[in-house]
């Protein structure tokens, strides 16, 4: 029985992932693959690397810096998150990013972008570090408005996962992964409000198809939850999350707020270790 971990985005909420996944990867607990979306596929794709420690460090390390992310960033480069400095300089110069790792390590590695031209998911299966892959890995976390599309390998435009397939419990079971464990970065009880398609066609002028899905997110995101909660009951799926709203902005340059919110993804996941440990036996 194939094992699968999934993984939720939410900007700097991330931070609750990279506790839950320190503690996972200490532990010696062991995947056969891993999707994730957004910050769940920049943050997680340390698991394969096998780096605990490194999410958290280097955000602690770069949070203020502007060429990581903020308004300069923003009004200079485009991209609220610096492209160049953060999906490149970074791992490769300032906290590496451990290439040999992550290319020996069996455990499959999919993120998740958006196709701008089309609005539907676009699943890229990354199995080795270069420049074309990490742009994917950046397409995955770029989010609209704040981000220029991303032109990846094969030509197409790509803005971030969570805009089409957030939370891909379902695709990740087909593909074979039958027990799955999926972190989530709200909790359990958490539901989408819609927002007025209106603003989103005011926003996103030249993506209409990005401006729609955006508009029906949340119709998909609470139909997933829905889906999660299912297969929780019926024994398929293993659902850590926060008890409460993470009190953490989704650009976030306070390290207290940084810490707070790793440490309550430790906690989080020291306390289910033993029914973990048990559902992925």
């Amino acid at each position: 029985m194939k094992k699968g971990l999934v993984l939720e985005g939410g900007a700097m909420r991330g931070l609750f992932t990279a506790g839950v996944i320190d503690v996972m990867m200490e532990e010696g607990i062991d995947f056969d693959g891993l999707i994730g979306v957004s910050a769940g596929s920049s943050f997680g794709c340390n698991y394969k690397s096998r780096q605990p420690g490194r999410v958290l460090r280097y955000n602690l390390r770069f949070g203020r810096d502007p060429r990581y992310m903020g308004l300069r960033s923003l009004l200079t480069t485009g991209d609220l998150v610096g492209a160049e400095f953060a999906y490149h300089t970074l791992p490769l110069e300032l906290d590496i990013f451990d290439i040999e790792a992550f290319e020996s390590n069996p455990m499959e590695f999919y993120l998740v972008a958006t196709d701008v031209t089309t609005g539907s998911p676009a699943y890229y299966r990354m199995d080795r570090v270069d420049y074309d892959s990490l742009e994917w890995l950046r397409a995955s976390a770029s989010m609209p408005v704040v981000t220029r599309p991303v032109r990846v390998s094969d030509g197409r435009r790509m803005l971030d996962g969570g805009i089409s397939d957030s939370i891909p419990l379902e695709y990740f079971q087909s593909l074979g992964y039958e027990r799955n464990v999926v972190v989530l970065t709200q909790p359990r009880d958490y539901r989408k409000t819609a927002s007025p398609a209106w603003l989103w066609r005011l926003l996103l002028p030249r993506c209409p198809a990005i401006a729609r899905a955006m508009a029906r997110r949340h119709e998909m995101y609470n139909s997933q939850l829905d889906y999660i909660a299912s297969q929780s009951a019926a024994g398929h799926a293993f659902v850590i999350a926060p008890e409460s709203p993470l009190p953490i902005g989704r650009v976030e340059m306070n390290p207290g707020k940084m810490q707070l919110v790793y440490d309550t993804g430790r906690r989080t996941a020291l306390a289910i270790l033993p029914r973990l440990k048990k559902f992925l036996l």
